[in-house]
């Protein structure tokens, strides 16, 4: 596998020709629609190892055995195959790919030893609206382990507001995936209300009547997991924070099933604000099997144009992380999508649109600009002049990927988790699959 730029010129045939790649496949593994590249462009491009052509009567199962591989991996190498009803006969579908090939024209990928031997030291996992589009679902259930349904919230009772979850469920299910409960102080209008933390903080029976409720959904809905994931938390509530999510682990446990807890991103213990003030590290860290650290959103809605997830500034927290909670803990977050903010910024007043990382490419080419790196941040970015008013567009692509998930090999975390699947982003997919599944056969 390796990471191609783009280059003045450049044609997907004239790529795909000096790879020896198919034409076709380099497009739908790039959302490349029309033949459309932007300089400055990071496609990936994949080299098959194993090609077997369709005959009559085959069906996925039977190849998966022939080869000694599973359907889910015939359906990762070939994820068109989840659109189609039947198989075409003649047609090529790839069996394996080679694991890394060399060239000293790109920006070569040669993966370490961790990620070739076992291709399941890294566990990923995606949070999910149930308004995501089902094929989005479908193609990124292939190369996670486990979906998590976003989001239960609960009542001043301690009930619960139950989401709808069922074609969520059905298709983890389907591919396999596990399936984590997640919990958030939503209100009946879905709004985060962190008063609603407090109540529960301060009231052990409104907390029993909680967990007992939990405990009692998660098996109906196939659930086998809990995250908890609560923000805004007042200072002054800190400690109780800890000593409920130990309760409910405690709890939860016995009943067979693991808590985590979502972190914002700190960098010190006494780090001030409302989004840090009540959160304990070490302490929730102890208190949770696992947690979720929201590396991302230094680039916001509302803020100044600058990558969602900049590395010097997601070290920073993991430094701080690893020196407060075991790693083997950790899940390290991954941002799956990309703010658009008219220029110039004025602060109060700028709101910058969300946009996928797929669409964010196909901007630029529809504005026909170019796209840069910055390499301190690793991460790409462009400008672009629509309607007399300028744009500046911060983005994720596979080379970014690549950033973040050398991170995650370097501290040895326990996984990665999406934030979000909800928008198409399949070169990302494409890495994961060389990454963790390239020994699979």
């Amino acid at each position: 596998m390796q990471i191609y730029i783009v280059k003045p010129g450049d044609t997907v045939i004239s790529i795909a020709h000096s790879y020896g790649v198919s034409e076709s496949r380099l497009a739908y593994d790039n959302e490349i629609f029309n033949g459309n590249l932007v300089v400055g462009q990071a496609i990936i491009i994949l080299f098959p190892e194993v090609v077997y052509i369709i005959e009559d009567g085959d069906t996925l199962t039977g190849i998966a055995d022939r080869f000694g591989t599973s359907v889910n991996q015939l359906l990762r190498n070939n994820s068109y195959l989840l659109n189609e009803n039947f198989l075409l006969p003649g047609r090529e579908i790839i069996i394996s790919y080679e694991s890394n090939t060399g060239n000293e024209d790109s920006t070569d990928i040669s993966e370490p030893d961790l990620y070739q031997s076992d291709n399941k030291d890294i566990y990923i996992y995606g949070y999910a609206y149930p308004f995501i589009r089902e094929d989005i679902l479908e193609e990124a259930s292939l190369y996670i382990d486990e979906l998590l349904p976003f989001s239960y919230g609960f009542n001043e009772d301690g009930s619960l507001i139950y989401l709808n979850d069922d074609s969520l469920i059905q298709t983890a299910e389907q591919y396999g995936n596990r399936l984590r409960m997640v919990i958030t102080p939503l209100d009946r209008n879905g709004r985060f209300n962190n008063q609603q933390v407090a109540r529960l903080l301060s009231d052990e029976n409104m907390q029993d009547i909680l967990i007992g409720n939990i405990i009692e959904t998660m098996p109906d809905e196939g659930y086998t997991a809990l995250d908890i994931d609560f923000e805004f938390i007042p200072g002054e509530y800190r400690d109780e924070y800890v000593t409920f999510v130990g309760k409910m682990r405690e709890r939860l446990n016995r009943s067979g099933y693991e808590v985590s807890v979502a972190l914002p991103p700190k960098i010190a213990s006494d780090q001030p604000g409302l989004l840090y003030e009540g959160i304990d590290y070490a302490g929730l860290g102890n208190a949770a099997d696992s947690v979720f650290l929201m590396t991302y959103e230094w680039g916001y809605k509302y803020g100044p144009p600058m990558a969602v997830a900049p590395i010097p500034s997601v070290r920073r927290v993991l430094d701080y992380a690893v020196s407060e909670i075991p790693v083997d803990k950790i899940y390290m977050g991954i941002p799956n999508y990309a703010y658009d903010w008219e220029l110039p910024y004025e602060r109060g007043v700028t709101v910058a649109e969300t946009i996928g990382n797929t669409e964010a490419v196909r901007r630029a080419s529809l504005y026909g600009t170019e796209i840069e790196y910055d390499e301190q941040s690793q991460a790409p970015y462009y400008y672009y002049t629509v309607d007399g008013a300028e744009h500046v567009v911060w983005f994720d692509d596979v080379r970014s990927i690549r950033a973040k998930y050398e991170l995650v090999e370097e501290y040895g975390f326990r996984g990665a988790g999406y934030w979000n699947l909800m928008r198409e982003f399949r070169p990302n997919w494409m890495y994961v699959n060389d990454l963790l599944y390239s020994s699979t056969r």
